[in-house]
């Protein structure tokens, strides 16, 4: 009888690709190998000290711990108006433009729920990071995937892009209502210009949809590149929300703060459902979160000098071992086409077998979409010693 109840949303959802990747680490691990972990965007460095003295003075005092509120203390929500005025000379309504969430994944899919009619349709360009399509299934909505086009520079190809945008948009049915952006891109590490974003807002307005625009790693940027803000196009906030997370440029991953800003209807349409499903984060961490945003940026400065420092080693001690990579502007990652000689494996297995082999763990490019399927995502997590190991393991894969 219970058999034939069926979990509608559940369903919809596709096994998850990097559980296999796991299982294997998980096992050598627990049979004792070394593995030199690069499958999870996931910090690996400490949070700079002034954060933590602030979560610690914050949560010695009284009062601090009760409920909070929803959608993030007023302070957090001021240092948010802060950090746009600062960085991208755009200014916020801290009540009306702002609201602060429990890292951005939790706001993006929030403000799904909030949005999507059944059936409604958003595009999104793939490879994507899993939560940029699956947010909208989970919410009752449908998908549009539309490719990516960028050169060997990993920069957006905005003619390309804007053509298969108006194609994706003609030939959905219903029509479609937001659009998903990703840049700095998780997995590719695809940069953009603000002349993409003046032409995106142009185009919303004309077709009438919504942007979503997520910049989870502004900050974590090379060789003189500097990450546009979609709000810095006049008329943004009329079509456009944005998301961001400490998690990477603060190592805060484990903390849950982000924010989403930008359109005050769609903004208030999370605030409201955020209002029946929580009460916020554990306050001294919002406080915490607050003068991250408000205080020395130095600490972000010296984390991005580490990624980049990890870029180079991986790029040159690789290419020695045989795997030449393509060269990031942004992000924590390396979006690594296979090598020649292990193309015909495809992503997943050739990640199974890096793993059984040569003690290296990453992310297979299937678990971003069909698009990544010649690809292999390396996060920069490790340091430099074990980094060099990595490549020495993987030039014995590569002679295999």
């Amino acid at each position: 009888m219970f058999d034939e109840i069926h979990f509608n949303t559940i369903e919809r959802l596709p096994n998850y690709v990097f559980a296999e990747v796991n299982a294997i680490k998980m096992a050598a691990r627990r049979a004792g190998e070394d593995i030199i972990d690069f499958s999870m965007g996931n910090p690996d460095g400490k949070t700079p000290q002034h954060i933590i003295d602030k979560l610690c003075e914050s949560a010695n005092k009284d009062k601090t711990s009760g409920y909070s509120t929803s959608m993030g203390i007023y302070k957090l929500r001021l240092a948010i108006c802060n950090w746009y005025k600062r960085k991208y000379s755009v200014n916020l309504d801290p009540e009306s433009e702002v609201v602060a969430t429990m890292g951005s994944k939790e706001g993006f899919v929030n403000l799904a729920r909030a949005v999507i009619n059944p059936g409604d349709v958003a595009i999104v360009p793939t490879p994507a990071y899993p939560i940029h399509t699956q947010a909208f299934i989970i919410a009752g909505g449908n998908v549009s995937k539309m490719p990516l086009f960028y050169n060997d520079h990993f920069e957006l190809d905005e003619n390309a892009f804007f053509e298969s945008l108006n194609k994706a948009l003609y030939e959905s049915v219903p029509r479609a209502r937001y659009v998903v952006v990703n840049f700095p891109h998780n997995p590719t590490t695809i940069t953009c210009e603000k002349s993409f974003y003046e032409r995106l807002v142009a185009m919303a307005k004309k077709e009438r949809f919504y942007i979503i625009s997520d910049i989870a790693y502004a900050d974590l940027t090379f060789d003189g590149y500097q990450t546009p803000s979609i709000l810095e196009v006049e008329g943004a906030k009329d079509v456009a929300v944005e998301t961001y997370t400490l998690s990477k440029s603060y190592n805060m991953a484990g903390w849950r703060v982000g924010f989403v800003v930008g359109n005050k209807r769609l903004i208030a349409a999370l605030k409201k459902i955020k209002s029946w499903f929580d009460y916020g984060m554990y306050t001294p961490i919002q406080v915490a979160a607050t003068i991250a945003l408000d205080g020395d940026q130095k600490c972000v400065e010296e984390i991005c000098q580490i990624y980049d420092k990890r870029k180079d080693v991986l790029l040159d001690s690789f290419a020695n071992a045989g795997w030449n990579l393509q060269k990031p502007k942004a992000s924590m990652f390396i979006w690594a086409r296979l090598p020649e000689n292990k193309r015909h494996l495809k992503s997943l297995e050739f990640s199974k077998q890096l793993l059984q082999k040569a003690n290296v763990a990453v992310s297979p490019g299937l678990g971003f979409g069909e698009a990544g399927d010649e690809f292999v995502r390396i996060a920069l997590i490790e340091n430099e010693n074990r980094i060099r190991q990595a490549a020495r393991n993987i030039k014995k894969f590569l002679k295999d």
